[in-house]
């Protein structure tokens, strides 16, 4: 449907799992298989999706995956906010994936609204 390789949301997700990996690089080892391993997978889903239903066959189905990338920024964004609570890194890095994770989602958002607009357009 879509070169989802272009799109400005996925670029910035794809930084954002970058940005997550750096910062989980340091919890602690008795995390490796719990909450780093969780936060990593939630920052890939969010690129993941976006991707996936851009490869879709109509506008519903992107709108879907959009919905489920933007549902992985909530999960990590508490994730993140966990790991800071528990000691294992400083507010001040995770405030840069905070601030990308509200971006994405607003840029998700938005996609979602158009993408309704051109199926009520395509519908009629």
């Amino acid at each position: 449907m879509h070169d989802f390789r272009s799109l400005r949301v996925l670029q910035d997700a794809m930084d954002l799992v970058e940005e997550v990996y750096q910062v989980s690089k340091h919890f602690p080892d008795t995390e490796k298989f719990g909450l780093t391993s969780q936060i990593r997978r939630s920052s890939v889903s969010v690129p993941s999706n976006i991707a996936e239903g851009a490869s879709r066959n109509s506008p519903a189905e992107f709108r879907h995956f959009l919905g489920i990338a933007s549902g992985s920024g909530g999960e990590l964004l508490t994730q993140l906010m966990l790991a800071q609570r528990l000691g294992f890194v400083e507010e001040a890095s995770i405030s840069p994936c905070i601030e990308k994770i509200e971006v994405i989602n607003r840029m998700t958002s938005k996609l979602i609204h158009s993408l309704s607009k051109q199926s009520l357009v395509l519908s009629t």
